[in-house]
């Protein structure tokens, strides 16, 4: 609710703030800070992608565990290789925007 209401009067008393600025700020708090390095933009590329490999790894071993009899969570195995598998189209997606952009910026003249 955007309006006055019991729960949030306490939050607009104690912060002297209206709800859209607590709103705003409840939401800078939540996001990253951008202007922070990190690292360069290869480093965070490469960070993705081991990150990529190592959630692959995880549900490989996790069916092969469930193939060999090790384990009987088919839910774990699956949770497993659904996030692999989405990881995996994220960083397709991604690459295939690098490879679309770097295209563009060839094609322009200088």
């Amino acid at each position: 609710m955007d309006g006055l209401s019991i729960r949030n009067s306490q939050k607009l008393l104690d912060r002297g703030q209206t709800t859209s600025e607590i709103r705003a700020n409840d939401f800078r708090i939540n996001q990253p800070n951008i202007d922070e390095k990190d690292g360069s933009f290869a480093e965070t590329l490469n960070n993705s992608i081991m990150e990529v490999n190592k959630l692959q790894k995880v549900a490989d071993t996790k069916m092969q565990a469930l193939a060999t009899g090790k384990t009987t969570n088919i839910a774990e195995v699956m949770t497993a290789t659904e996030r692999a598998d989405i990881a995996l189209r994220l960083m397709t997606k991604v690459r295939n925007k690098i490879i679309d952009a770097y295209q563009e910026v060839m094609k322009m003249q200088v």
